[in-house]
């Protein structure tokens, strides 16, 4: 992994956004009082968050290597934070669905199906699976390989259940559109970062 070039890097980076995810996250719940508004307030943006930090993870590589420049460096050289940051982004989502089932159990089931049971928790596995292998000593255990093939599928599995669970708003509220934008602008840069660096493939893994 190239050197830190500045202090906002690594596990810097790492601690500063899951600590402010926290902050925000108590800060929305306490504005309802920390009640079942609140709990679904704090659903809604750990959901946003983590689209957003899934997104600079999963494009890293492939802006860096159609734009290098600064910010696309340090994006690169930061990927696995970034990843590690939607991780803990989604760990705070999960509590808070967990606390909006034991708060409101009516209201969770209306929300919920036996789908969003299955692919949601096929999704928390890919996540646990890659935070767990992002540390260098878990992912020389399981080999370059299987990394990139758990990273590749869990990567492209998630980026569809973002799409699932946004896009499914649309017809209901047409503002969710603007969450598919960076979801369809990453997989585009993935699309032609593999065309324009073929060997490349196997390297575009989140």
């Amino acid at each position: 992994m190239p050197q830190r070039q500045s202090w906002f890097e690594g596990w810097r980076l790492l601690a500063a956004l899951a600590l402010s995810l926290i902050a925000l996250s108590l800060w929305i719940a306490s504005m309802r009082q920390f009640e079942i508004d609140g709990v679904r307030m704090v659903i809604r943006f750990t959901a946003r968050s983590s689209l957003i930090l899934f997104c600079l993870a999963f494009g890293a590589a492939s802006l860096a290597r159609l734009w290098p420049n600064g910010w696309t460096r340090w994006q690169c050289r930061n990927r696995r934070y970034l990843g590690l940051s939607f991780a803990a982004s989604h760990a705070i989502h999960a509590v808070a669905i967990v606390a909006f089932a034991k708060m409101d159990p009516a209201g969770f089931a209306e929300a919920t199906s036996a789908a969003s049971y299955i692919f949601g928790g096929i999704g928390y596995a890919f996540i646990i699976a890659m935070s767990t292998t992002s540390f260098d000593r878990t992912a020389a255990l399981i080999g370059p390989r299987a990394w990139r093939a758990l990273h590749l599928a869990g990567g492209y599995y998630l980026w569809f259940q973002f799409m699932v669970s946004f896009g499914k708003r649309v017809p209901a509220m047409p503002l969710y559109a603007a969450f598919l934008i960076p979801l369809l602008a990453v997989m585009a840069l993935r699309m032609i970062a593999m065309a324009a660096h073929p060997r490349g493939r196997t390297a575009e893994a989140s």
